[in-house]
């Protein structure tokens, strides 16, 4: 199965767009959104544009939670985690966590097979043992180049894709 995995978009509509078509074009069919929307509108805006499958975790920059709860509850195949999600997906063990200091931890533990984070915007990749833990960078483009991430269950391969240019 092809996982999305997105962060921080900081209310940059027209990236998180551009990233939505990306899924789409990669054939992506769940994605995982790791914090930091800001606005509510922007979970609205994801949970239009993807129609599979969408879990997410809040970041330290989504303040309104009652809102960004009521949105979620709006949109059946979205499932608001607070603050960690654990999920089992094609048989595979996955954390999701905005903070990659918890992320980290969460690979070393190595219950996951693959764990995901965000919250610094830098795109990473690395192998903690069994464990894949991977930022797939930020849609604000605040540190450079707008990216995403794609998670392949069967292989376990992640890669980042950043916006306007192909798989890196």
């Amino acid at each position: 199965m092809k996982i999305a995995v997105l962060s921080d978009c900081h209310d940059h509509l027209e990236h998180l767009g551009r990233a939505l078509e990306v899924v789409r074009e990669e054939g992506a069919e769940r994605l995982f959104y790791l914090g930091d929307f800001c606005a509510p509108f922007s979970l609205a805006a994801l949970a239009e544009g993807f129609a599979g499958p969408v879990d997410a975790v809040l970041g330290n920059n989504d303040g309104d939670v009652f809102l960004l709860c009521q949105v979620a509850g709006r949109y059946p195949h979205v499932s608001l985690h607070v603050p960690l999600a654990e999920l089992t997906v094609d048989g595979r063990k996955v954390a999701l966590h905005h903070y990659p200091e918890i992320g980290l931890r969460l690979a070393e533990s190595q219950a996951y097979d693959a764990v995901f984070s965000g919250h610094d915007h830098r795109a990473s990749v690395e192998q903690k043992g069994r464990t894949l833990w991977a930022n797939p960078g930020e849609l604000m483009g605040r540190f450079g180049r707008p990216s995403l991430g794609m998670w392949d269950t069967g292989s376990g391969a992640f890669r980042h894709v950043y916006l306007g240019e192909g798989a890196e």
